[in-house]
């Protein structure tokens, strides 16, 4: 034990005495008191938008640099290279919001909104650009994953959003994400199991039960494998299966045994030798034969459509015998009678 505590550099420590993080608590930023003098090297991040972003962009551009003016960022854009970019100035005194300002600029060439990629500066905010181009080769079925994380009127995209508290936007071949950092992790999952033809709706029904678990206090430090559903892949094959399957044969080096010819069957049986007159009446008289052997058979199928049922059970004869004997005197005597009368009517 001594050794393992040398070597580790730790000691066996109660888990009550630990620290626990208090909810709600959030870490203090930098401000600008703290850091008066600036910085010293300059650092600086750019990255190209396409064509269809322009438009927006001019429109938007005062409010993002009016935006990282007061961290003390200078941005620029380039219309004629199609490119953003940032940099800091000797008066910037947050080091960290430069890596937020290149995350800002990428989210508006993907698309998003200045309203919500401003949040980007935000200390509790991330983003992460979820490449989902490479996860699956065939277009079609590329097409088809990718609008079943939007879901029928983007359902399944705002489900996802309210159960991860971040704002997701599916453009092209990438989805932008945007919220705290858990949230992201939950996001990146969700959609890379979408591309590998796993459905949204699983990931999403586990994440409304941790959120149900979270609530309960006495959960806390338990496990929750067991209230969490477990779903199994069934790999089915739908490809036509053949009507006549090849069985493998067994790898042999030996090459197969060439086959008979004519001749050596000839040979085999005596018949080559034979004179061909002789050859030639043989071949008749079994020619002959297969034909009387052929006229016998539909002869026989012909004579099966003459031959008589047998009868099973009582004949005939004593059939009537039954049915005189069950026969109502009176009853038939009541028929004539009506017979009778409605000739005299009819006359």
């Amino acid at each position: 034990m001594e050794r393992q505590e040398k070597k580790w550099g730790k000691k066996n420590v109660d888990n009550d005495s630990l620290l626990e993080v208090p909810k709600g608590w959030k870490e203090p930023g930098i401000t600008k008191e703290e850091n008066k003098h600036g910085m010293l090297a300059e650092s600086s991040f750019a990255t190209l938008f396409p064509k269809y972003r322009e438009k927006y962009l001019r429109e938007c551009w005062p409010l993002v640099k009016k935006t990282l003016a007061d961290y003390e960022i200078k941005a620029e854009l380039d219309v004629v290279e199609g490119s953003m970019s940032v940099s800091t100035t000797r008066k910037t005194w947050d080091p960290y919001s430069i890596v937020n300002a290149r995350d800002l600029i990428k989210l508006l060439a993907r698309s998003v909104p200045y309203e919500q990629a401003i949040r980007i500066l935000e200390n509790d905010i991330a983003c992460d650009i979820i490449k989902i181009a490479s996860l699956c080769r065939n277009k079609e079925r590329f097409v088809k994953r990718r609008q079943r994380v939007i879901g029928p009127n983007g359902s399944t995209l705002k489900a996802i959003e309210l159960l991860t508290e971040c704002y997701v936007l599916v453009q092209g071949n990438t989805v932008s994400a945007l919220g705290p950092h858990k949230g992201l992790r939950d996001v990146r999952k969700i959609i890379e199991d979408t591309m590998k033809n796993i459905h949204p709706i699983y990931n999403i029904k586990t994440l409304m039960i941790r959120k149900e678990l979270a609530k309960d206090p006495q959960l806390q430090n338990e496990s929750w494998d067991r209230f969490l559903p477990k779903f199994k892949s069934k790999n089915i094959s739908k490809r036509k299966q053949p009507m006549k399957k090849r069985i493998k044969k067994i790898y042999t080096p030996f090459p197969p045994p060439q086959p008979e010819s004519k001749v050596d069957k000839e040979l085999a049986s005596g018949e080559y030798f034979l004179k061909p007159s002789t050859k030639k009446a043989r071949r008749q008289a079994e020619k002959k034969e297969k034909q009387k052997e052929a006229v016998e058979k539909k002869q026989d199928k012909r004579a099966q459509a003459f031959v008589p049922p047998q009868e099973t059970g009582e004949s005939a004869a004593k059939k009537l015998k039954k049915s005189d004997d069950t026969v109502n005197v009176e009853e038939l005597k009541k028929k004539i009678k009506k017979a009778q009368v409605i000739v005299c009517l009819t006359v």
